[in-house]
Order: C-alpha cells, then structure tokens, then sequence
C-alpha cells in the first residue's frame, strides 16, 4: 500500500437505525404463561425476534447461545427472583437493556432490583399498552445510539493512530487525514447531539407517564420545569447546573407514582395526619428511584430536598437555610406557584397575585427570601420574546421532511409524543399518520414558519 492509500473502514454499515431496531431480539422472562403470551402478541407485529422463558434459570440460558438486545423480566418469580436475574444479566451481558415488571406492592424489591440489576427503568402491572411499547421502543434507540457513539470512538482512536503512523512532512498526506478526521469527529458529534437529544426527550415522555398516573392538571411539570429553568438562568448558573434543575423539575413527582390514587389526587393541605406521613416519603423514594442512573445522581439530590423549608420545618431532612440545595429551593418556589395557580396544593384556586402574596407571606419561612424576590420579579416582567417564527395549524397530510414542531405534539392534549423543536423526517411523518388511523382521529400539527425579514 502506497503511503497516500487509505484503508477502508470495516465498521461502516448501511444498516439504518430504524432497520437495527426492527430486527431486535427481546426476551420475556415470567412463570405466567399468559403473561408471556400477552407480551407476546402485543410486540409480535413490529417484526422483533422475540425469546421467551418461564424463569430466570431458563432465561439465563437462552442468553448464553442467542444474543439478545432487551428483556423484560417480572419481579415475582419462584427460584430465581426478578431482581436477581438482572443482576446476572447486567453482570455478563451490561449492554443488554434490562426492564422489570413489578407490582405496586414491591416499591422495596423494585428498588433493590435497579440497584442489583441497573435496570433501565420498571414498568408497573398492570401495565399500559402504549406506554410499554414506548419504553421498549424508546430503550432500543437509546442502545443502538450508544452502539454507534461507541463504533465512532473506537473509530476515531484507529484512524488518530494511523494518522500518526504517517510522515508528518508529507503535506497532502497530512490534509487526506484532517480531512478523514474532520469527517469521523462530524459524526461523532453528530451522534452525541441525537443521543443526548433522545435522552432529555424521554425525560420529558417519562415526566408526561408521570402526570398520567397523577391525574394532575395537564403541564404542570413542564411549567415547573420551565419556570425553574428561567430562574436558575436568572441566576446566572453554569449549564450543567442548570440541566440538573431542569430534569429534577420535570421528575419531581415520581416518587408519589406508587401512592394510592386517594392520596395523589387530594390536595396535600386537605389530607389527615396518618395520609401526609405517606405522601412525605416520596421525595426520598424519588432519590431511590433514580439511583441507578447516574447522570441524574444531582437531580435525584434535588428531588430529595424539594420539600424542605428555609426554617427547618421542612421534609424528609429538615434541612435549613442554605443547608438545602440551592436547586431545591429554586424547584420549591416553581412547584408550589404552580400548584396555587392550579388549585393542587389547596382546595382555593389562587389568582396570579393571590399566589405572590402567598409566597411573600412566606418568604423566610418556606421559602429562600432572596429567592423570592428574584422569582417574583421575573415572574412579573417576564414578556414573550419576539420572534422571526410565525405559528401554523396544519394537518398532517401537509407535512413535509423538515419541518419544525412549533409545539409539543401530544395525543387528548396530554400524552406527549414529540417535543417542541423536533424536526420531522419521513419515518416520522409516517408513524403520525399511522396512529392518526389507529386513533380514528386528526392530531393538531404546530409548525414553525419563518416569517419574511
């Protein structure tokens, strides 16, 4: 081989993500035969490889001589417990994705079963049709994504030693190989961009499942997380601060997903002394929930400490003053703001300004006084920014590749589908109009439309 000839690169393939994900092979584990029926049939027609075992044993097994992608595994099982086996699971094959089915009743066992078995995330039965084909979907992207992150590293790190292999006096050599890295870095940043888009998208579906389960008012997580996000910019913290903010906003309920509807759905001032005590671990059982993801370890902290006071009368840690994270206390303000305007923390639904002398009234109490002031100013001044979009309704017949969601695209304006700023391909425009088929109904299509300068 001539010094100017490049090799060819094994790794590129022409598979396309959407191909990788449709011939993925899952694995059910259950000892219930119907269950494992159910599963079956309901994932049948995505054109998956499905394996399916009657217990961790026999799962383990198959395992061995088929290379699996996902398994959803029930908690509940003789011999070898759910937690158990993806604890086996995570330790000889950690780039399989793993999700557990539990029971409300097992919140210890499912929370021993993400620190044993790092599982992805766990799905409560009974479970929700939609919302587990959206995991499992969900889940088969982000692994795919982080297969193709991980080839353009290993890529790059090959061709930097190539690179150097080279005689550095050669010039055109040289450029042929800045080039070559040029490109590979492109992709790799590329990657990342679609996989870090892909993560904060399903935070926010997460939060979204969340508020379903609640039966609270529709956003309230978005509002919180949005009106969080503008004080701690306010505040002029760094990023990634910020970010955490913005996830423990959008998550900061999860922790009530395994209370009793009577207890999630009455305001929190109106329930008796023996229900609040139920309803106050949920913060700590929030933190638990998230403790196996470890970029959302600052957000779990958050989510710990949002119901602590600035006087101490808080919980579950009675901190105090600025003892409680300065994320939580931004998070305190937003929520309970939010919750006067919508009538969830009492049964009064408070006016704009009702809900700032409330705050004022508590300023130094409940909440960080100085914190109050920065957030009420903002809240009082804050007008929306001017825009070069102009805002159209279309349906989805006139969609075209390209396309920017203008808003949130959600189904009974509840169940979010695609975030605001999703920019439409053909594969999406196609899966819209399948489900408008399936729902026998029109979705409201917001696009954004640049206007004339």
């Amino acid at each position: 081989m001539s010094p100017l000839e490049i090799k060819p690169t094994a790794d590129v393939t022409d598979d396309s993500p959407e191909q990788a994900i449709a011939s993925a092979t899952l694995l059910f584990v259950d000892d219930e035969a119907n269950i494992l029926s159910s599963l079956r049939r309901l994932f049948r027609s995505y054109g998956y490889k499905i394996l399916i075992a009657s217990g961790g044993k026999e799962g383990l097994e198959i395992m061995e001589s088929n290379a699996v992608d996902l398994v959803i595994s029930d908690m509940r099982m003789p011999e070898m417990d759910g937690a158990t086996f993806l604890s086996k699971v995570a330790e000889k094959w950690p780039e399989t994705v793993r999700i557990l089915l539990t029971g409300y009743a097992d919140m210890e066992s499912t929370i021993a079963a993400i620190n044993l078995g790092k599982i992805y995330k766990y799905i409560s039965k009974p479970w929700d049709e939609n919302d587990i084909k959206l995991s499992v979907r969900h889940a088969l992207e982000q692994r795919f994504l982080e297969q193709e992150r991980k080839r353009l590293l290993e890529l790059t790190k090959r061709q930097n030693l190539e690179l150097q292999e080279f005689n550095a006096t050669l010039e055109e050599k040289v450029q042929q190989r800045t080039k070559e890295l040029h490109k590979t870095m492109s992709q790799l940043e590329e990657a990342h961009k679609s996989l870090k888009s892909n993560y904060v998208s399903s935070i926010k579906t997460f939060s979204n499942i969340i508020e379903l389960r609640e039966g609270t008012a529709t956003g309230h997580a978005q509002r919180v997380a949005e009106m969080a996000r503008n004080l701690a910019l306010k505040l002029e913290l760094d990023n990634e601060t910020v970010q955490q903010v913005l996830f423990a906003a959008l998550l900061h309920n999860i922790g009530k997903v395994g209370l009793p509807d009577k207890l999630i759905n009455k305001p929190f001032n109106e329930l008796p002394i023996e229900d609040r005590d139920q309803v106050i671990k949920h913060p700590a059982i929030g933190e638990g929930l998230l403790m196996g993801l470890e970029n959302l370890q600052v957000a779990a902290k958050l989510i710990r400490s949002q119901h602590e006071q600035f006087n101490g009368c808080g919980y579950p840690d009675k901190l105090s003053g600025e003892t409680i994270p300065l994320g939580a206390r931004i998070i305190a303000l937003a929520n309970d703001y939010d919750e006067l305007l919508q009538g969830m923390l009492s049964h009064k639904t408070y006016s704009q300004s009702e809900a700032r002398d409330y705050l004022l009234k508590n300023k130094g109490r409940r909440y960080d006084p100085e914190l109050v002031d920065s957030f009420l100013e903002m809240v009082g001044i804050a007008k929306p920014q001017p825009s070069k979009d102009a805002v159209l309704l279309i349906k989805s017949n006139g969609l075209a590749v390209g396309m920017v969601l203008a808003r949130d695209l959600l189904i009974q304006d509840r169940a979010l589908l695609l975030s605001k700023g999703h920019v439409l391909d053909e594969s999406l425009i196609r899966r819209i109009h399948d489900l408008e088929r399936v729902l026998n109904e029109d979705l409201d299509v917001y696009i954004a439309v640049k206007r004339g300068l």
